[in-house]
């Protein structure tokens, strides 16, 4: 049985009527056919066309230039090898892809590691540099070419601060009085050149600053023949660019650059008996100095309280 009721205005409404609208009309009077999928003004909105990919391309190309730019500044560069002054650990021509960020955390160089730093005082005198094309220029300014206009070098990270190095006769090469034992030298050098040019040396590394030789010992122009300039031959922390971490090109001499198994040594970072005696013997001064002074403090403290005790005691008699 359908139900009736009287509306406010009197009309009879049944239960099966569509609702009507405050002028008496029905909903179905009042929205033309397809308004539901109407827009505004009761016309079906066009979809907008998807973007032209050559209108994109711009786009994706400015952003893969920024990305590469900061990737170059903060992240990963590539160096290219100009010279054999790190054979056979780096071919000419080789390109490497240098760690930059770490330094950003305070990582200083370490001893083995192959780094990138800038000229620290007219190292390269005399060296030809090659003139880019524009083209070259503008990739290597953002990192996708090695750059051919910065003065950069690579050499091989052999003291830190506070290290001693010493080169005698031929070899071997000693850091802290402990003889590195060499494979990556160049096949046929000798660790040390027994020249005077400063082939034979024995230098302290100061705090903040490194000593750098190539792996190619007879072919390197590295700190050992550079301790006339301001630096004496040590390069400043603050002038390495980073860590060369891989071989990237060619593809047949990829690989990765890692710290040789002699710097592991457990007491490359001691100091040799003799240092360690000098250090020690300050102490053993002290100990020895300030040990008779405790022993008659003690000793006059006991006769106080001994006194004081017996004072007590003919004091309850």
């Amino acid at each position: 049985m359908e139900a009736n009721a009287n509306g406010p205005d009197g009309a009879v409404t049944s239960g099966n009527d569509e609702m009507t609208g405050d002028d008496g009309t029905r909903d179905d009077e009042q929205r033309p056919p397809g308004a539901d999928d109407a827009g505004e003004g009761g016309t079906t909105p066009t979809p907008k066309k998807p973007r032209s990919f050559w209108k994109e391309l711009p786009i994706l190309i400015g952003i893969a230039l920024v990305l590469a730019l900061l990737i170059k500044t903060f992240l990963v560069q590539a160096f290219s090898i100009p010279s054999d002054s790190m054979q056979n650990t780096l071919q000419q021509g080789d390109r490497v892809l240098v760690d930059k960020l770490t330094p950003w955390f305070g990582s200083e160089p370490d001893r083995g590691e192959v780094v990138v730093f800038h000229d620290p005082d007219n190292w390269l005198a005399g060296e030809p540099t090659p003139t880019p094309n524009p083209v070259q220029k503008v990739l290597s300014w953002i990192g996708l070419m090695p750059s051919a206009e910065e003065k950069d070098l690579i050499k091989r990270v052999i003291g830190v601060g506070g290290d001693t190095v010493e080169c005698k006769n031929s070899g071997p090469l000693l850091v802290n009085g402990h003889a590195l034992n060499e494979p990556y030298v160049y096949p046929g050098n000798t660790p040390c050149s027994v020249d005077d040019q400063g082939g034979q040396f024995k230098v302290t590394v100061p705090k903040g600053y490194i000593w750098v030789m190539g792996d190619h010992r007879q072919n390197s122009r590295d700190s050992r023949y550079n301790q006339t300039d301001k630096h004496h031959g040590m390069v400043p922390v603050s002038d390495v660019v980073g860590r060369a971490i891989v071989k990237a090109w060619p593809i047949n001499r990829w690989g990765t650059l890692p710290v040789p198994d002699t710097f592991d040594q457990p007491d490359l970072n001691q100091q040799s008996s003799a240092s360690a005696a000098l250090t020690v013997a300050p102490q053993g001064v002290a100990v020895a100095a300030v040990l008779p002074v405790v022993v008659w403090r003690r000793s006059r403290r006991d006769r106080l309280e001994s006194k004081v005790r017996r004072k007590a005691s003919a004091g309850s008699k």
